[in-house]
């Protein structure tokens, strides 16, 4: 089972302003961590929303909305990628998170879809054959 830990965004890293050494050690000692247990898919922070864009699609159509973008509560700094073998274990990982904020943070726990999931037939056979499977 693979779960995404989003990191929500903050008015501080909108801001652009970096995470200081405490905090970028108790980040690298827990990945460190996930890592040395065999669950570390992927983990990055991003880039403050100023500088990405939004495609949207109304009536068929097709908008590009530069940033930044208003609601930093809706926004993601960041993300770990797990590969778990139960929601428990999953949770139990993600309580172990540093906090990701200056003062509050939060993170959302989503697990990710499998192929298995879908109904199977050739299509899911083309995502298989591009390597997009739950294997690390």
């Amino acid at each position: 089972m693979r779960f995404m830990m989003i990191v929500k965004a903050s008015p501080q890293s909108e801001a652009g302003i970096m995470p200081g050494e405490d905090l970028l050690k108790a980040m690298a000692d827990y990945h460190e961590e996930l890592a040395k247990a065999g669950v570390l898919l992927d983990g990055n922070g991003l880039h403050p929303s100023d500088k990405g864009w939004r495609i949207s699609w109304k009536g068929g159509r097709k908008t590009v909305t530069d940033g930044p973008f208003a609601e930093t509560k809706e926004l993601i700094a960041g993300y770990t990628l797990i590969h778990v073998q139960s929601r428990e274990e999953a949770q139990e990982w993600a309580k172990r998170f540093p906090n990701p904020g200056f003062d509050d943070g939060e993170i959302e726990i989503r697990q990710l879809f499998e192929l298995d999931d879908f109904v199977q037939g050739e299509t899911i056979e083309r995502f298989r054959a591009m390597g997009m499977t739950e294997e690390k």
